[in-house]
């Protein structure tokens, strides 16, 4: 039987971390093959204890108000190899493996897909990244199970 989280926020190594006003800590996820980023998120201390748990990302949507099992609809979930806290201890580090390639939303492998190029005057954000699925088809309604 597992620990709940919410039993496990209280841990020792959780008071370590510098969490901001509203209990909430910056996470990078970076593949760990590649060192590409792959996104920025959030988690409060009932995520990160649920990502160690797991060993998989749990992170904290602060538009929903609820922890969001990264992959829990599209499939693309991350296992987690090794987590790391900066000097600071205000921001946290998931080194990860993503699966099935696709980390963003959009069906790309990084959120961080626009480029910024030209100059200050005259530049612009351009996509670096192709899209590997489109988003309709990893995000299509499922069929409801009937009893």
């Amino acid at each position: 039987m597992s620990t709940p989280p919410s039993s496990l926020a209280k841990a020792k190594w959780l008071k370590k971390i510098q969490w901001d006003e509203n209990g909430l800590v910056p996470v990078i996820a970076q593949e760990a093959g590649s060192n590409d980023v792959l996104m920025f998120a959030w988690m409060n201390r009932d995520a990160l204890a649920k990502t160690v748990e797991l060993g998989e990302a749990v992170y904290w949507s602060r538009s929903r108000k609820k922890l969001w099992h990264k992959g829990e609809e599209s499939g693309h979930t991350q296992k987690v190899l090794e987590i790391r806290l900066d000097c600071d201890e205000d921001v946290v580090l998931l080194k990860i493996e993503q699966a099935g390639g696709i980390a963003c939303h959009t069906g790309r492998h990084s959120c961080f897909f626009q480029k910024f190029d030209g100059d200050a005057l005259d530049g612009d954000w351009h996509s670096s990244e192709p899209v590997l699925k489109d988003p309709s088809d990893i995000y299509a309604a499922k069929p409801k199970k009937t009893p």
